[in-house]
């Protein structure tokens, strides 16, 4: 199952519970506009402003601003409520019939008028376009939509999925106006139609803008007069230097750790202030379990006794990191520490040479670990080439660092080149289910011919079927405690999330948090 980003990009967001601050500006000066209009820098792209193609973040960004759900995840909460809906819910035993009602009076920013004819035609044009880049795979549980009336939309499920509202919650379940957009292809004029807080006034590839949407009805309460959203397409230096230099007044997604780090030590002399939130974006390394040497279970075992994920955090990321001791990170239901409790905080080398030596291997064991900056930025770089140096140190392995372009990397952990190599995650939705079914259901991201039996016929759709998902915290303790053990992966650490604003610019606090929704309407200027 793909799931939203195929493993993104991460950009040193999101991780355990922290400080929030009170965002900040600076003096007036540079580009940035001094009205109630906010200027966002970011390094990611707007990849697609059709929500049945885009699955990345920036795209996410969009939608979540211009377009409607039925439910939205209100600020700082992990748990949706209605939004377009007036109410919904599981109408059945088995959590196979999921029930909404729509608000009155909902129209589009075209003044068109938005009923269940919409929601049902969103769906089932997702579904049907399919797109490579789209989030057609988080509704493969999905049976059919029916309308019974203007105002009702019910969807029937194939099979138990306690987290479809959390699912449309997201930026997929985004309801387009069915007269706007074709049914079976993709909208391909850059522009967007939407029932959310704010229009889509222009498009190109470095600049969008944002203007807000009068007829918005639903739970946002917008603080500023619009939004311009500018992208550095990488660029984390220009980025840096747009914040810096007073061209845009908020900096938000990729600023590399030393640039946070920079910044944070002189924000009194440049009138700027980092916003620091939570949120659950993680990193780990992937080991090909038919790779004749990270197949092994002792060189996995081995390799996980000698990880020292606090002297990484603070060698590469600067303390913008925290270490993750399991695949469920912090802040997230069910979350515990397996790989703590199995491995530990510090190398073990006697237990990493117990464990090469029932595996066979009486010689040093020879690992490639295999990046790609221009997906997971330069630090990636880095990180690989300190636990390589971890592991070398003990004299126990051999290991090396390569990295390629995305492109390319992706063709060869398809092919099975790769023995290890890193993937970044952020969630569709902060549930649980989110960090384990892409990983270890059908048709999963890993691409690593892991499987597990007890993980697959039964931990995953006994989770799926139960409605109150703190009685899944078992079970999710289970699945990650067999995953510790086997190691098909190792997680390494949750970043923090961050944003960098000018000094009269506030409430940035709530635009970061663990649904990974950057709510526009939560930013101000005084």
């Amino acid at each position: 199952m793909k799931m939203r980003n195929q493993w993104l990009a991460l950009p040193l967001t999101s991780g355990l519970a922290a400080t929030l601050l009170t965002g900040c500006g600076s003096e007036s000066g540079g580009s940035a506009s001094d009205s109630d209009s906010v200027v966002v820098g970011m390094s990611d792209d707007v990849l697609a402003t059709d929500p049945a193609a885009g699955y990345d973040p920036g795209s996410w960004l969009l939608f979540n601003n211009v377009f409607q759900s039925l439910l939205s995840f209100p600020k700082g909460a992990t748990e949706p409520e209605p939004e377009a809906a007036r109410k919904c819910g599981f109408t059945d035993q088995q959590t196979k019939v999921f029930t909404c009602t729509l608000r009155d009076g909902l129209k589009f920013s075209n003044g068109n008028e938005l009923t269940s004819k919409d929601v049902k035609y969103s769906f089932d044009r997702v579904l049907k376009i399919n797109d490579d880049a789209g989030p057609a795979p988080m509704f493969a549980m999905l049976d059919k939509v029916e309308t019974p009336d203007a105002k009702t939309v019910v969807f029937k499920l194939k099979s138990p999925d306690a987290t479809f509202p959390s699912k449309i919650a997201s930026g997929a379940g985004s309801i387009v106006d069915h007269r706007e957009y074709p049914k079976d292809k993709l909208r391909t004029d850059s522009e967007a139609v939407g029932s959310g807080p704010y229009k889509l006034d222009s498009f190109d590839k470095d600049e969008a803008d944002f203007s807000v949407n009068s007829g918005y009805k639903g739970t946002a309460k917008t603080r500023n007069d619009g939004v311009t959203l500018r992208f550095f397409h990488g660029d984390r230096k220009g980025l840096k230097k747009a914040i810096t230099d007073h061209e845009v007044d908020v900096a938000y997604r990729g600023l590399a750790a030393g640039d946070i780090d920079d910044i944070e030590k002189n924000t009194s002399d440049q009138k700027m202030e980092v916003v620091e939130g939570t949120s659950a974006e993680v990193q780990h390394l992937v080991f090909n379990m038919k790779d004749p040497m990270a197949g092994k279970a002792g060189v996995r075992k081995a390799f996980a006794y000698l990880l020292d994920r606090e002297a990484l955090v603070d060698e590469v990321y600067q303390g913008t990191a925290t270490p993750l001791y399991s695949i469920v990170p912090a802040g997230i239901g069910g979350h515990n520490t397996a790989f703590f409790d199995t491995y530990g905080a510090r190398p073990q080398r006697d237990k990493a040479v117990s464990a090469l030596r029932e595996a066979g291997v009486n010689g040093k064991a020879k690992l490639t670990l295999w990046s790609t900056p221009s997906r997971y930025g330069p630090n990636t770089d880095d990180e690989l080439r300190a636990i390589a140096m971890q592991l070398n140190a003990s004299g126990l392995f051999e290991v090396d660092v390569k990295s390629v372009e995305f492109e390319q990397y992706e063709k060869d952990i398809k092919a099975g080149k790769y023995g290890v190599y890193v993937k970044g995650w952020v969630p569709d939705y902060p549930d649980p289910d989110n960090f384990t079914q892409p990983f270890f259901g059908k048709d999963n991201v890993l691409l690593n011919h892991y499987k597990n039996d007890a993980i697959t016929g039964k931990i995953i759709p006994n989770t799926a079927a139960q409605s109150d998902r703190t009685s899944t915290d078992t079970d999710y303790g289970k699945l990650q405690d067999i995953v510790a053990d086997e190691l098909p992966i190792i997680p390494v650490w949750q970043a923090k999330q961050y944003a960098v604003a000018r000094e009269n610019v506030y409430g940035l606090e709530n635009c970061l948090d663990a649904s990974t929704v950057f709510r526009f309407w939560e930013i101000s200027k005084g």
